[in-house]
């Protein structure tokens, strides 16, 4: 085991020799580029183009273009790289992992990598968590670019579609990971070719890709229109499972995050429902899932922890960050349980349209790269999922910060006790303390203990969303307080003796100046003077001992506690932290709580009496490596199974996009026409039958029913021939009637229909698909109890599901195209695509989190949209 990290921390410092080498090239440039003015320094990016298409390689060109990036940094921002940010900047470009300490500048690293790829023209998508970083970086890093002569694109919920496809059209676009997935689902149901917003996917950058790549890898993204199921069902079953007991009536396993009724639970619901029996369809409903997900929303799901309610709505909390995860919602009817839970509205379930992964969306990049600050725990998983190896860059400054052992007590009270201690002691010192909790519940107990001791603080969780970057601002200054359910992705330095930048907007407010309208010379000057309060701020709050983490909780993943304590110590200040442990925390109650509760037995300690020890602090990590081993063996067996469906996705988005590229389908449909003939062929006249036992009536039925008007064929037409015969027969009187139709419209509307018609067809039975595959992927444990492996069966079955579904899209293609009624007009098109996103799929024990965004979809009895004058149920919505 030593010998396998010794070799680990051998190939990194192995790694940074060689790094150093390139640095020491990319600094042998600095002086020529500094002498250059800024028009020859910015006429670089052409003669890089220009070099780039003479044949040298982004590599020939990566000295002497960081340099280019360094200097114009210098002049713009007035920030120039330190050879550790060229380090990152290299580590980049190779399409690795950066792990960077918090405070290193991983914004600026970006900017290296992201001009060099951009050289091409294929575009360069820097990836963020939330539309705040993507903003602020794509304008602060946005003036290094836009001064070379690169454009800059920004891509956030908002905006419309002309803009987005600006955006994409840039040189270096930053967004989301969820705007950069929807959009690639939108972009496979349009109609119309130039309504597609992207580029074929080239070179991305994800910063804390740890969080996007790895927390979110269980979360489908999916795009959904709005489905018909009753809510009356989810209030009914709200009131029934309260009455339900613990153990007698449901099982619930924690671990796993499972619940399952009992036989004697099950009997009980069916008494007070006055049914016989619970798993039986009754009128469409399936009475079972409703039980399953309200169990799930009663006795797994926490107020406050997992979900909060506002404003009347239920909104998800992300576990890993504690930020309110707006416009998501639960999965499979669960959200739909939750909210008849809390008694606010319930907003109607969804059917899936499109589905994809952050996994198997981010593999479709040429090359991908990330930075975080906590990357290393998971080096495993990057390599092994994504091809992606991790290096870990050394600190501009050595790290002074002091991180102390982790006290742990035997009940959780007397632990929040010792943490208001230590809290109340800091401050005494003029320490700033920022405090980690794992739940917004966690958060707001800690800090009714301080109110009632009137020691004054700030609380930043989900809750108080909006003054995220206030109460971060202050967390550095001198004897503040500040209690936060998770720090990661937070975006915001914590700067000792606080942000002259952010008070002086603050300061101009308070005097009811808008800072935004303020003259240059007013605001330099508050400005200035806030820097100054700052800087003599700084040297009391370092004298102090600097920030001090406080952690209350082990999180299950040691990366979120070493993101928390990467929030001290920053670019070689001073600081501290410390974590207090109780056996009542869930980490070590679930995991870990047998051994440690052993050795605090042992020694005979108090309640409130704390202990610190090596096997406590081995047993604390032991429990947390098994539960990220667990995650990793989840994420690693879904990837498993959505890889199958990624292989249909890719086959089902490759025809559309043929089917958008191309003019003329003429003899796709004819082909299509054809394999249907044949299937009936083989269906009513098959080769293992004799002449005299086909089924001619019904051939010739299916054929009125497909193709054919009444009485255009016979039974004399048929009976006597060979089946070849009948098949030649067929064939001609197919392509007659086709070209009939096509006359009867003109060439160029039948064009345009084919394409129309081919396009909802494949959308229409792609969606029923993803459904049916949903179906089977809950169901497909349970042949394990038949000695069968259960991703071989769901392989087989989800092979045969897809081939049914291809001769599903080949027989309705032809059927709408030879039995529509057909006026000789062209078809207009329409401006726009118009889509709704909704939530749906299902990930193992943890429920998916999809966007969900409604709109109105076509009423099952309302006439088909296709012309055919049918019923939507009767025609395109079969």
């Amino acid at each position: 085991m030593f010998g396998f990290l010794k070799k680990i921390l051998d190939d990194n410092e192995r790694e940074l020799k060689r790094l150093t080498q390139v640095v020491n090239q990319v600094n042998s440039w600095e002086s020529a580029t500094r002498a250059l003015s800024d028009s020859d320094l910015k006429a670089k990016t052409p003669e890089f183009k220009a070099r780039l298409d003479r044949g040298e390689k982004l590599d020939d060109l990566l000295p002497e273009a960081f340099a280019v990036v360094r200097e114009a940094a210098r002049r713009t921002l007035g920030m120039r790289h330190f050879d550790e940010q060229i380090m990152g900047g290299v580590v980049l470009h190779q399409g690795r992992i950066a792990e960077m300490k918090t405070g290193e500048g991983k914004t600026l690293v970006a900017t290296l990598p992201a001009y060099l790829n951009a050289l091409t023209g294929q575009g360069v998508h820097i990836v963020t968590v939330n539309d705040y970083l993507a903003k602020r970086d794509s304008e602060w890093m946005g003036a290094i670019y836009k001064f070379l002569g690169l454009s800059v694109g920004l891509i956030v919920h908002e905006l419309d579609f002309a803009a987005r496809k600006t955006a994409y059209g840039a040189d270096i676009t930053y967004g989301t990971n969820n705007e950069f997935g929807f959009d690639y689902l939108r972009d496979n149901m349009v109609l119309y070719q130039e309504h597609m917003v992207q580029r074929p996917f080239n070179y991305a950058i994800i910063d804390e890709v740890d969080s996007i790549l790895i927390d979110e890898a269980r979360t489908p993204l999916i795009i959904s229109g709005q489905g018909e199921q009753s809510t009356e069902l989810y209030y009914k079953f709200a009131q029934i499972v309260p009455r339900l007991q613990p153990e007698e009536d449901y099982e619930v396993d924690e671990k796993a995050r499972t619940v399952a009724p009992t036989e004697q639970g099950i009997a009980k619901v069916e008494r007070m429902l006055g049914v016989d029996n619970l798993y039986a369809d009754t009128d469409g409903d399936d009475l079972s899932h409703y039980l399953m997900q309200a169990l799930r929303a009663h006795a797994l799901m926490q107020r406050d922890r997992d979900y909060v309610v506002k404003d009347g709505q239920v909104i998800i909390v992300d576990e890993f960050t504690g930020r309110l995860m707006l416009g998501r919602r639960y999965s499979d009817g669960l959200h739909q349980a939750i909210e008849a839970k809390e008694g606010v509205k319930i907003e109607t379930e969804s059917q899936t349209l499109a589905r994809i992964t952050f996994q198997n969306f981010f593999r479709m990049y040429k090359k991908l790269a990330g930075m975080t600050g906590t990357a290393e725990t998971e080096e495993e998983e990057f390599r092994n999922i994504y091809g992606l190896d991790v290096v870990v860059l050394p600190t501009h400054k050595p790290m002074i910060r002091k991180d102390h052992p982790d006290v742990i007590y035997k009940t959780e009270e007397a632990k929040f006790n010792a943490v208001v201690a230590e809290i109340e002691e800091c401050h005494r010192r003029g320490q700033p303390v920022l405090v980690g909790t794992v739940s917004i519940e966690k958060s707001e107990h800690l800090s009714a203990l301080l109110k009632r001791r009137g020691t004054l603080h700030q609380v930043l969780n989900a809750k108080y969303h909006e003054k995220e970057a206030e109460i971060v601002a202050q967390a550095g200054r001198l004897g503040s307080i500040t209690i936060a359910t998770n720090m990661a992705g937070r975006g915001t330095d914590i700067i000792l003796g606080g942000n002259p930048a952010f008070l002086a907007r603050e300061e101009l407010r308070r005097r009811g100046q808008d800072p935004a309208q303020i003259d240059k010379e007013t605001y330099q000057a508050v400005l200035d003077q806030m820097k100054s309060q700052c800087a003599a701020e700084h040297d009391q709050v370092v004298a102090a001992g600097g920030l001090h983490i406080i952690g209350t909780e082990r999180h299950e993943a040691r990366r979120i506690d070493n993101q928390l304590r990467g929030r001290s110590g920053r670019q070689g200040d001073p600081g501290s932290s410390r974590f207090y442990l109780s056996l009542e925390d869930d980490l070590l109650r679930l995991f870990g709580g047998d051994s440690v509760s052993r050795i605090m037995e042992r020694l005979g300690l108090e309640e409130d009496q704390p202990i610190e020890h090596p096997l406590l602090s081995r047993a604390v990590e032991n429990a947390q490596k098994k539960v990220e081993a667990h995650n990793f063996d989840i994420r690693k067996q879904l990837l498993e199974y959505d890889d199958v469906m990624n292989t249909q996705r890719e086959v089902i988005y490759q025809q559309r996009r043929e089917v958008l590229t191309e003019a003329d389908h003429k003899e796709t449909v004819l082909t299509m026409a054809k394999t249907v003939l044949a299937d009936y062929l083989t269906t009513y006249c098959s080769e293992n039958m004799p002449p005299e036992e086909w089924d001619i009536k019904a051939l010739i039925m299916v054929l009125e029913q497909t193709f054919f008007p009444p009485r255009l064929i016979s039974r004399e037409d048929l009976v006597g021939k060979s089946r070849e015969e009948i098949a030649q027969f067929l064939e001609e009187k197919v392509y007659a009637l086709y070209e009939e139709r096509e006359a009867q419209v003109g060439a160029e509307t039948m064009r345009e229909l084919e394409r129309v018609i081919l396009l909802r067809v494949v959308d229409s039975k792609w969606m029923e698909h993803l459904d049916a595959m949903d179906d089977l992927r809950e169901g497909i444990g349970l042949r394990a109890y038949g000695q069968h492996d259960p991703l071989i069966e769901y392989k087989r079955e989800a092979y045969e599901m897809f081939q049914g579904m291809v001769a599903r899209i080949q027989e309705d293609t032809v059927h709408y195209l030879f039995k529509m009624q057909l006026s000789p007009k062209k078809p207009e098109r329409r401006s726009t695509f118009s889509h709704v996103m909704a939530g749906g799929g299902s990930a193992d024990n943890e429920p998916a989190q999809p966007y969900r965004r409604d709109g109105k979809k076509v009423g099952r009895n309302d006439p088909c949209p296709c012309g055919s004058g049918k019923k939507y149920k009767k025609c395109c919505g079969r």
